[in-house]
């Protein structure tokens, strides 16, 4: 008789154990995540899957520690990759860094890019590969932040730009974790977690409503206040589409409607101001072919007549220094090979010809160099004898024997490498700056145009930084691409602020209502669940769901 109430008792409760399966469990009818589980566990039937208890977490512990750290890797990614992005505008500048580290050229940045974007699409789509895609990314902000510190005021001013589509994006992605939070906040049975749960999400998502009040952006400016265009002045030409600093480089951007020609100045040993950037010639000729024992030599230790012997063009074809050249006709390739050294008299010469402005570097020699302490006269002497150069056309840069340079050529238009209070400027005759673009600010450029001293940002590639400087009120910009930023015909992101309160406003209503609507259905979803629950199976004839989950935790006891 006790062996027959045993086994009665065990019926019972396994009767309890298949109704209450039966209550949690459902199929899948998502053929997309049917799919994705057909990948990853070769389980390409359709699965059932048990619906967690009402008070109780939907994930194993292991799940929950490893969910923390899979959105780490997304968002590490994500700002990496946003970061790197936004610094496309000096890829040269890194990749010329690291040859002169390594000693090769190599499109290091290009490499970078293309591994941030596969990392950042492995992790967002599939969402595994969480610890290389973490590690990834923290190594490369860290390296970023040690090597190459000035990019950070990149990725500042990129958010002048970006930071009303920012705002846009991050609001999409609040709608979207609203989803998971209402699932477990109304899944809680305790006040405190759905606190701890909801809590954060609403400070959050109160802060990005809110943030576009303290929100600037010179793009976003009234109609009819935006500056003219700033001039273009080719970077040592047009060295996107020619070898740097060749006849054919500042052709090319002559040929395409450039303002102005940057270039660097070297003296040779026998007093030719020539056209080189470099220290060393390795870079940009043939040296190691002709002179395979030089090519650590510093460049103004050649005479002219050496100098004459290289090739200024074989390296460029072969290298491709910039990642997104573009492919160079037949014609421009076989001009390109035949391209040599130029003279700083025949750069002149071309730029007035055109009537081009010209602003360049100019390096002194090394030590023991003929024309070590002569460097600044033999510069003059050439363009004031030999080019026949027109003084204005003349933006003079070097700042030393200034005040020489001022009473022996009159003409020139002095320029300051580095900013500096307008009554210093006005009193040293200076008409323009010349600053690095991350030193850019509105408010500046303002304050020294008032004074009637323009401002050149050197080096700006990119069409939003181009667009940045445009609304900041930059007289110029020195650039590789005048190719590409010729054509923008406005800035990128321009709107005015009623443009703008309208897209805040309307972003911020529509993912209110979406993010209650989203609550809305999990609490229905779950208040409709417990109420079948009740009503469709006799076993819970006694009431609430709770109870029957209490039957299913006493009955071990009462078996027992």
């Amino acid at each position: 008789m006790e062996a027959s109430s045993t086994s009665f008792k065990k019926l019972k409760f396994g009767k309890l154990k298949v109704v209450r399966r039966r209550l949690l469990q459902r199929y899948e009818h998502q053929p997309f995540i049917s799919c994705l589980a057909g990948f990853y566990s070769c389980r390409w039937k359709r699965y059932q899957r048990q619906r967690t208890e009402p008070g109780k977490c939907c994930c194993k512990m292991r799940e929950c520690l490893f969910f923390p750290l899979l959105i780490g890797a997304f968002c590490c990614s994500l700002i990496f990759l946003y970061t790197w992005g936004e610094g496309k505008n000096d890829y040269n500048n890194f990749d010329w860094y690291n040859y002169g580290n390594l000693g090769f050229w190599f499109l290091w940045s290009l490499v970078i890019l293309i591994v941030a974007s596969i990392l950042f699409t492995y992790i967002s789509l599939l969402l595994i590969g969480t610890f290389l895609v973490l590690g990834f990314s923290i190594a490369c902000l860290f390296a970023l932040a040690v090597l190459w510190g000035d990019h950070w005021k990149t990725v500042r001013l990129s958010f002048q730009i970006t930071a009303p589509y920012l705002h846009v994006g991050a609001i999409a992605i609040m709608v979207l974790l609203s989803w998971p939070v209402a699932l477990h906040a109304i899944r809680a049975d305790k006040k405190v977690i759905q606190v701890i749960i909801i809590g954060p999400y609403l400070a959050i998502l109160l802060f990005l409503f809110l943030i576009p009040l303290g929100m600037y952006s010179p793009c976003i400016r009234e109609m009819g206040t935006l500056g003219p265009k700033p001039a273009l002045i080719g970077h040592r030409g047009a060295p996107m589409l020619a070898p740097e600093n060749t006849e054919m480089s500042f052709q090319k951007t002559i040929e395409h409607g450039g303002d102005g020609l940057e270039t660097d100045v070297t003296i040779s040993y026998d007093g030719v101001p020539f056209l080189m950037h470099d220290t060393t010639l390795k870079r940009t000729t043939n040296i190691k072919e002709v002179y395979p024992n030089d090519t650590d030599q510093n460049a103004a230790l050649f005479s002219w007549d050496t100098l004459q012997k290289l090739n200024a063009g074989t390296w460029f074809l072969k290298d491709k220094p910039f990642p997104f050249m573009g492919s160079l006709s037949k014609a421009d390739q076989n001009q390109a090979i035949n391209q040599s050294i130029y003279k700083l008299s025949d750069f002149l010469h071309l730029a007035d010809s055109h009537n081009k402005l010209v602003i360049f570097d100019l390096y002194r020699p090394p030590d023991k160099h003929p024309y070590r302490n002569l460097w600044i006269s033999r510069t003059l002497e050439v363009i004031l004898k030999e080019s026949g150069i027109r003084p204005h056309l003349v933006l003079w840069l070097n700042n030393n024997m200034r005040s020489f340079v001022q009473s022996v050529a009159p003409g020139f238009q002095h320029t300051m490498g580095n900013k500096a209070p307008v009554e210093d400027l006005l009193k040293n005759n200076i008409v323009k700056l010349n600053l690095v673009y991350t030193d850019m600010s509105a408010e500046d450029i303002r304050k020294y145009a008032e004074a009637n001293i323009t401002t050149n940002l050197y080096v700006v590639n990119e069409p939003w930084l181009f667009s940045l400087a445009w609304c900041s009120g930059a007289h110029s910009v020195t650039t590789n691409a005048v190719h590409l930023l010729k054509n923008l015909s406005q800035p990128l992101f321009l709107m005015t602020p009623q443009q703008y309160n309208i897209m805040w406003i309307l972003t911020d209503l529509t993912s209110l209502l979406l993010i209650s609507l989203i609550f809305a259905l999990h609490w229905w979803r779950e208040r409709n669940f417990l109420c079948c629950a009740q009503e469709s199976n006799p076993v819970l004839e006694s009431g609430t769901y709770n109870k029957f989950r209490t039957e299913l935790s006493d009955m071990p006891a009462v078996l027992a």
